[in-house]
Parts: structure tokens; C-alpha cells; sequence
């Protein structure tokens, strides 16, 4: 279960959290808006209570049911390989604990997130109402995405497959990127795929490790 109310305030979690984003932009990462976000949302809401003190640690962390909230690096080089702008319609598949929607949100995105495990999307639910974020969300098979809502200007997918699907290709809006790792079970790379009307341009980074994405085009 995911603890919302936070222990007070301490100075050493202010500076785990500015060492986590100096670590971050030492490892390349430049977009001013989104490190800006990650030192407004506080990682320590969406980790489990047990481990609050490894809240800026730069590693996954268990949330239970088998799934994990990502590597703060990670979720920076994703969010920034979205180009995210106000305003813009991201579709989030894999809400997990739900900092990645909320990351999203805080940067005025308008987000849409789907999450296959009803108790992990429960909890995200009360943390997103907790700190008064809009997000629209449901439970499903995020391999289809959510074709009510499309376009995107945006698609990230926080599990790994062993394919882009082509659901969340064709909702892509034009210039739409879609970031998804694409790998076996063991190891993934990232694919950065842009929409040029009818073609794909897709380049990857190499070398991430995701929890396998489950669903009727993912792992069964």
C-alpha cells in the first residue's frame, strides 16, 4: 500500500532530492520544465512507506504486484524524448504507483494513463486526488491504448515489449512520439518513434531493464 501522508519535511531529504536531479542532469539530461517537475513531485508519495528512505535513490523501487516505479534517470530520458509541452494530449500506458502521470501533469500535459492492475490504479487514483491532479484514467490492456481519447501528441509506455504496438502507433498524432522499450524479457532498448504522416522515424537508446508489458500485443 502506498503511504500518501509524508513525514515532515527534513533537510536531508531536500538534498537527496537535489542530489538526485544534479545526478540527472549530469547524465545529459537538459529540459529545464521537466527538472523543474521532478523537484515539485515528490517521489516519496508514489514509493512504498516502507521505502521512503530510498525515495531519491537512483534505481527502481518495488510497488507491489510484481511491478516497480522506474529509475528517476529513466523516467527523465523518457519524459524528455516526449518533448512535452502545455497542453499537449499524453497517453501514459502502465500507471504503476502514477509518478510518471503525475510528472506529466505537473509539466501541463493533459494526461491519460491505463494501468491492467486494478489495485495499483486504485492507489494511484487517491495519491492523483490527493495532490489535485487531473488525470483521466482506467483499467485495461494498454497494448490497444485508448482509442476514444486519440490523437496523441505523445505515447510512453513504462514496461517492456517485444514490439511497438500498432495501436499506439496509429494514434499517434502528426509529429506524435511514441517511447516505448522494445527487448526481450531481459534486457530492452528505448525506441523514440515520431509520426511523418503515413511513415514512422524511429531511433533508440540502448541498455534498460523494464518489467515485461502484459497484454493481447505485449508478453502473455
Amino acid at each position: 500500500m502506498i503511504q500518501r501522508k509524508l513525514p515532515t519535511k527534513s533537510p536531508r531529504f531536500d538534498f537527496e532530492r537535489d542530489e538526485m536531479i544534479a545526478l540527472i542532469r549530469q547524465r545529459g539530461i537538459e529540459d529545464e520544465r521537466l527538472l523543474k517537475a521532478m523537484m515539485l513531485v515528490d517521489r516519496r508519495e508514489f514509493v512504498q512507506a516502507a521505502l521512503l528512505n530510498r525515495a531519491y535513490d537512483d534505481c527502481a523501487l518495488p510497488i507491489g504486484h510484481s511491478q516497480t516505479i522506474s529509475q528517476p534517470y529513466t523516467v527523465a530520458f523518457m519524459t524528455e524524448a516526449l518533448e512535452v509541452k502545455p497542453g499537449k494530449k499524453i497517453l501514459e500506458i502502465g500507471t504503476g504507483s502514477g509518478y510518471q502521470a503525475a510528472l506529466l501533469s505537473a509539466m501541463g500535459a493533459r494526461v491519460y494513463t491505463i494501468e491492467r492492475n486494478m489495485d495499483l490504479l486504485n492507489g494511484a487514483r487517491k495519491i492523483f486526488e490527493h495532490l489535485k491532479y487531473n488525470i483521466v484514467s482506467k483499467c485495461g490492456d494498454g497494448t490497444i491504448g485508448w482509442k476514444e481519447f486519440a490523437p496523441y501528441d505523445g505515447v510512453i509506455v513504462t514496461a517492456g515489449a517485444p514490439e511497438a504496438p500498432q495501436p499506439l502507433l496509429d494514434q499517434l498524432a502528426e509529429g506524435g512520439i511514441l517511447v516505448i522499450p522494445v527487448g526481450d524479457k531481459e534486457i530492452q532498448s528505448i525506441q523514440i518513434t515520431r509520426r511523418l504522416g503515413e511513415k514512422f522515424q524511429t531511433r533508440e537508446a540502448h541498455g534498460f531493464k523494464f518489467v515485461p508489458l502484459i497484454g493481447k500485443i505485449g508478453w502473455k
